[in-house]
């Protein structure tokens, strides 16, 4: 979640500046791709130890760092590819509503 608002955000800032919608999605994303990379690497590689766990009790750890690695890859996956794609066409519906 915390991803998606630093994204938007940097989305905002660039149109705030006065850029287009393409150059402040381009612009935005490529300013927040670092950490929106470290935090989820970060966070992913934490759980890293509790999936590989093979003592007593990895068998209710182990599936759900399982669970949470994939969870946290998807989402950052997500945030970097469709998030942008979203902001761009909710960015055109509201121009095109505030037209009429």
């Amino acid at each position: 979640m915390l991803t998606g608002v630093m994204m938007v955000s940097a989305f905002r800032q660039r149109l705030a500046q006065g850029d287009d919608i393409d150059t402040a999605i381009h612009s935005g994303a490529m300013l927040r791709l670092r950490p929106i990379l470290m935090v989820a690497l970060v966070a992913a590689l934490g759980f890293l130890p509790m999936a590989l766990n093979t003592s007593t009790g990895a068998e209710v750890q182990r599936p759900l760092a399982t669970v949470v690695i994939g969870g946290i890859l998807s989402s950052t996956v997500l945030t970097l590819v469709v998030l942008p794609g979203l902001y761009r066409s909710a960015w055109r519906r509201a121009r095109n509503a505030s037209a009429l």
